[in-house]
């Protein structure tokens, strides 16, 4: 994640700026819209969690569906 500094404009608002390598601006977001989008974003650790729940239920779907097979032939 890039290194943000926190400003405020003329009118009040949060803001974020983000500097290049030679310190100049490169980027400026309301803290908002920053925040915002900071949030739908999900890391790595979720994503990787969210895969092994996945995997996790579909096993536990595919062991219950035999189950059911099964209970039907008897």
């Amino acid at each position: 994640m890039t290194k943000r500094t926190t400003l405020y404009s003329s009118k009040g608002k949060k803001l974020y700026a983000v500097r290049d390598k030679n310190g100049k601006f490169k980027d400026i977001q309301t803290y908002k819209r920053a925040h915002t989008l900071d949030m739908k974003r999900k890391s790595k650790e979720e994503i990787a969690t969210a895969k092994k729940k996945k995997k996790k239920t579909a096993k536990k779907a595919k062991k219950a569906k035999k189950a059911v097979k099964k209970k039907k032939r008897l």
